[in-house]
Order: C-alpha cells, then structure tokens, then sequence
C-alpha cells in the first residue's frame, strides 16, 4: 500500500485499511516467542480479535478504489486489488488454521472421548478448517437454501424463486477448505437467481431453474451453473472481472455503505427483516456472503471469486449468450496437492 500514490492512500477508506494492517504489524512484532501453550493462549486471543477488526478491509479497500479510479489506471487498480487479496487470503488461511488446531488441541487435552473420536475420524473429516472430503453437491444445497430464503426476504412472497438441479456426478467430494468453496459458489448462484428473477420472477409462470453440473476428471472439479436469465451485455463483459471498471459506481458506493462494518461485514448481511440469527464464526474468510440479499449489487463477486479460485490454482470463466443465459465455469483441483499461488516480493515491486 505504501507504493500507491499519496492522493490515493490519504483517502478514507484506504487509510482505514491501511491503519490496520499497520496495527496488526505493530501488535504482532511485538508478540515474545511462543513458549508455551498460555502463550499461545494469548497469541490467539489477539489472532481472533485482529480477524474480526480486519473484516472491515474489503469493503474500505473496494470503497477506496473506487472514489480514486480517476487517480490511477485502471489496470493498476486491478492489479493492485488482486495482489493484496491473494496476499490476503494466504494470511487469514494461516490465521484460521492455526486458530481450527489450537480448538481441536483443547478439545482433545481436556476430553479424552473428543480424542479417541478425532484420532479415528481425522481422515474422513479434515485438519483444522482443510476438509479432506468436502462433498460438492452438500454445498451447493446449503448454498442454494441459504439464497432462497435471503431471496424470498429481499424481493417478497409473490415473486417466484427458480429451483435449483444438480446433474452429473452429485456425489463428487474433494479436499478443500469449505468457507472458500462456499463462498465461491454461492456467489456464483447469486448473480444467477438475481438474473432469472429479475427476467422471470413476476411471470404467471414458474421461472426457468438453474442447473449446477458437477463433473469429476481424474485430478479437477469442474463445476458448470447454467441459468437463463437473459445473458450479460456485450458492453458489461470486458468490466466482469474488474474491481473498478464498469457503470453504476454511486450504487456501488451507496450499498458498500450499507454494509456492517464489525460485526459481520460482507459475511453475514442480511435482509433487514430477517430473524434468522447469524453465525457464530464471524471472523471465517467470506463464509457466507451468499447470505447477503441479491438485489444488493457491490459490484465485486466476480473478481473476488477469481482472486480465490487464482490462489488456489483453479480456474473461473463465463460466457454469456446475450438475450437466453450465462454459463459459468468453474475449475478445482481436486487432490488438494497443488501450491496457494503465493505473492512474492517480485510481485509486490512489480506495482
């Protein structure tokens, strides 16, 4: 952040998220070596607190981009969007596993049970928050319940919901951290029920559903989400993928601003009449942005995707047919054996 022109780092937002990364440096060079299980105590009661301050960073960062646009090049801009988030990611992983080990150490050193369970269970469960078998189309349910009901709240009773049909190989299971497939998918989902509803939901008729196939290739995950919910402008396509390009910027300000900045951020929003409670792992790396309402456009769960899928070696594309529907595809690896695509110092300079 410090190598962005001065203009640009004096704005709000990015002074915001840049006083946290400062204060997260500060706190944690300061931190005495780990000595013993009460210092690592203490080092992760700071981890969770720092986890749950930074949830403001991608709402600020994004906000921030966008009210200087004008001051760097757009490519830049995206550049320098994508190197931060995938440094990011790399980051709360490391984070969130070591958080995941210290719960099961503590569950195993004060229960014997919870360890006899664990030592025969690991294997088919995972380590720490890396699930070694998570089942695809569990996911794509939960994904798909979790919008139907956010979807129902935002646009009312009378507006017809599309189903959602898994084809192909349902039973598909790969290792993987589930938060991140979560997210991605139901991110994915999203931008489709927001497009059939809006092309079909007021019809007499029942909307057309979306169909996920899920394909298994003997080392990938191919995920394909069909829906026809009239295609993307030929004049959107080259913006999809860019955190500042595209119309609609006030919009996007406006409803940045409208999400909570402590306690659930981009995770957790919910329609504002929802009673439903929320989760209880707030700190999770966008868990659950699934849960905010479609008709809530941010304008950024096409790159963020792309910035997961890049850090963990898979691949994302759409294609569209302007006036029937959108394809997206999406590519996973599958044996849990391929390197986080890391930022490098080279990378850094690089902006």
């Amino acid at each position: 952040m410090q190598t962005l022109p001065y203009v640009v780092i004096t704005n709000q937002h990015m002074s915001h998220a840049y006083e946290l990364y400062y204060q997260a440096f500060d706190t944690f060079r300061r931190l005495p070596l780990i000595r013993n299980v009460d210092d690592n105590n203490n080092m992760c009661e700071i981890l969770q607190r720092t986890l749950r301050e930074h949830l403001t960073v991608i709402p600020s960062l994004v906000s921030g981009v966008l009210e200087c646009q004008d001051m760097m090049d757009p490519s830049a801009i995206d550049l320098f969007m994508n190197t931060l988030l995938r440094s990011r990611i790399s980051r709360r992983v490391i984070a969130e596993q070591h958080l995941a080990l210290t719960r099961t150490f503590r569950a195993r050193r004060f229960s014997p049970s919870v360890q006899a369970a664990a030592d025969t269970q690991t294997d088919l469960i995972g380590v720490g928050e890396v699930f070694l078998r998570c089942n695809t189309k569990e996911i794509v349910d939960k994904c798909a319940a979790a919008l139907n009901f956010v979807t129902s709240q935002a646009y009312g009773g009378n507006v017809k919901i599309p189903s959602v049909i898994v084809e192909g190989h349902p039973d598909v299971t790969l290792t993987y951290i589930p938060s991140h497939l979560e997210y991605i998918l139901g991110e994915l989902l999203r931008n489709s029920y927001q497009a059939v509803i809006e092309s079909h939901g007021h019809s007499e008729t029942e909307p057309p559903p979306i169909k996920v196939l899920i394909c298994e290739t003997p080392q990938h995950v191919l995920f394909r989400i069909s829906d026809e919910g009239g295609g993307v402008s030929p004049g959107l396509l080259p913006c999809l993928w860019s955190f500042v390009k595209g119309p609609r910027k006030e919009i996007r300000l406006q409803n940045l601003n409208k999400v909570p900045h402590l306690a659930a951020t981009l995770q957790e929003l919910r329609h504002p009449d929802s009673s439903e409670r929320t989760s209880k792992r707030e700190d999770i790396s966008l868990s659950s942005l699934a849960g905010r309402p479609p008709n809530l456009r941010l304008g950024i769960g096409l790159p963020m995707c792309k910035v997961f899928c890049d850090y963990w070696a898979g691949n994302l594309s759409l294609h569209s047919l302007e006036g029937y529907g959108v394809d997206t595809f999406l590519q996973i690896s599958k044996l849990g054996n391929q390197n986080e695509q890391l930022v490098t110092r080279a990378s850094m300079d690089a902006l």
